[in-house]
C-alpha cells in the first residue's frame, strides 16, 4: 500500500495544495497536519477585515472543515510535527508517527521578536495567528491606547484599522520614513503623511527602548502611556523542521524552480520556500498571499510527480484607510536605480503609479487606488519594460 502525500503547515500554501491534489483529480491519501486548532486558513484579514471586525475567524478559512472530511483528506488540527526523518519517510508528531511517499513543507514564517515583557498594566502582542489576531481586536477598540513598533505593511495595516476603530496609536519606526527599504523616502513620506492625516502620531527615527509599569519608553526619552504594544517587524522562515532533519536550508527552505528541496520527495512552498526564480534568475523568498496560493496549487502538481517550474512574478496588496495597494515584481539583491511617480488618471488625490527601474528594466511598480490598471503593470514587469 502506497504511503500517503503529507502536507506540513496550515496556511495558504500547505491548503492550496491540498485542495488542488483533490481537484486535479487525485484520490489516494493525503494527511495535512495543521499546527493550530484551524483548518487552513488566509492571514491578510489579520490585519484587515477580521481585525476590524467586520469579518470572523471562519471567513478566513479556505475550505469549511467538512470539505476536507467529504474529500478523505486528513485535516489533523492542533498537531505540530517535532521531526522528519528522510531516510525512512516518516514524520513524528505529538499524536504519532506517519509514513510519507511524497512531503511537502509549508511551515510559513514566525513574527521577529523584540525583548519587550508584559507588564501587570500592559500586553505586548505579536500578529501571526487567528489566536493573536483575535487578542488583538479585543484590545484595539474605541479609546484604547496602542503602540505600534515598525512600520512595515504589517505595522501600518494594523494602525490604520485600529484608527478606524477608534483606538488611539502611536507608530514608531527606525527609519526615516515607513516603508522605507520597500518603497523608498517619497512614497514612505506621503503614507506617512496619510497616516498622520488619519490621527496616528507616526514617529519616525524612533524605537522603543523599554516598558515600564504602564509605560513604554522610547529613544527619544518620551515615555508613553499605553494599554498595548504590537511588534510588527518583519518574518523570520520557520524552517527550523526541514534544517533538523538536513535539508539545505538558508533563509528558508532552498528549492529550485520547481519547488523540490534538496531531498528528491520532499517540496516546499509558501513563506518558508526560498526559490530559484528562473526568471529572475536569483533566489527569492516572498512572505506574501498570492504567492502562498500559487505556489501551493504548482505544488500540488509536483508532488504528483509532474514536472514544473513555478515562474510567477512576485506580488502582493495592502489596504490602509480608503488606499488599496498592489505592487508587482522584486528589485532584488541589485536593487533599483530610480522611480518614477504618475498621478493618477481620475479625481482621487492619492491614486497614483510607480514604477521602479534598474538601468533602462522596469523591475517593480505599484498602482495606488488605480484598479483598472493591475493587468497592465503585472505585464509591463514581467516584460521589463
Amino acid at each position: 500500500m502506497t504511503a500517503p502525500i503529507v502536507i506540513i503547515g496550515g496556511g495558504m500554501a500547505a491548503g492550496n495544495a491540498a485542495v488542488e491534489l483533490r481537484e486535479s483529480g487525485f484520490d489516494g491519501d493525503v494527511v495535512l497536519f495543521a499546527g493550530e486548532s484551524h483548518p487552513p486558513y488566509e492571514r491578510p484579514p489579520l490585519s484587515k477585515g477580521y481585525l476590524a471586525g467586520k469579518a470572523e475567524a471562519e471567513d478566513a478559512y479556505l475550505k469549511p472543515s467538512q470539505w476536507y472530511a467529504d474529500r478523505d483528506i486528513d485535516v489533523r488540527t492542533g498537531t505540530h510535527v517535532e521531526s522528519i526523518h528522510l531516510a525512512d519517510k516518516v514524520v513524528h508528531a505529538a499524536d504519532g508517527s506517519q509514513a510519507w511517499s511524497r512531503l511537502l513543507i509549508a511551515t510559513g514564517a514566525q513574527p521577529r521578536t523584540l525583548p519587550l515583557e508584559s507588564t501587570d498594566h500592559m500586553a505586548v502582542v505579536y500578529l501571526r495567528s487567528l489566536d493573536d489576531a483575535r487578542r488583538l481586536r479585543e484590545r484595539a477598540v474605541a479609546g484604547a491606547r496602542l503602540l505600534v513598533v515598525g512600520g512595515g505593511w504589517i505595522g501600518m495595516e494594523v494602525a490604520a484599522t485600529a484608527r478606524g476603530r477608534g483606538a488611539e496609536v502611536t507608530l514608531v519606526e527606525p527609519a526615516e520614513q515607513p516603508l522605507l527599504n520597500a518603497l523608498g523616502p517619497e512614497l514612505g513620506r506621503r503614507l506617512a503623511d496619510i497616516h498622520r492625516g488619519h490621527g496616528v502620531d507616526l514617529r519616525t527615527s524612533t524605537s522603543v527602548e523599554t516598558l515600564r509599569d504602564r509605560h513604554a519608553v522610547l529613544s527619544d526619552g518620551t515615555e508613553l502611556e499605553v494599554d498595548t504594544v504590537l511588534v510588527g517587524i518583519g518574518a523570520a522562515p520557520d524552517d527550523a523542521l526541514a534544517r533538523d532533519a538536513g535539508l539545505d536550508v538558508d533563509n528558508g527552505i532552498l528549492v529550485d524552480a520547481g519547488l523540490r528541496t534538496s531531498h528528491a520527495d520532499v517540496f516546499a512552498a509558501g513563506d518558508v520556500a526560498n526559490h530559484a526564480h528562473p526568471l529572475l534568475d536569483e533566489r527569492v523568498r516572498v512572505e506574501h498571499w498570492q504567492n502562498a496560493v500559487s505556489q501551493g496549487k504548482v505544488a500540488a502538481h509536483a508532488l504528483l510527480g509532474e514536472t514544473v517550474v513555478y515562474d510567477d512574478m512576485p506580488s502582493f496588496f495592502s489596504d490602509q484607510y480608503d488606499l488599496g495597494l498592489e505592487y508587482f515584481g522584486h528589485p532584488g539583491a541589485a536593487g533599483t536605480d530610480s522611480v518614477r511617480i504618475d498621478p493618477g488618471s481620475g479625481d482621487d488625490p492619492n491614486a497614483l503609479t510607480a514604477w521602479w527601474f534598474r538601468g533602462e528594466t522596469l523591475v517593480a511598480a505599484m498602482h495606488v487606488n488605480e484598479w483598472d490598471r493591475s493587468k497592465e503593470l503585472a505585464e509591463r514587469v514581467r516584460a521589463g519594460h
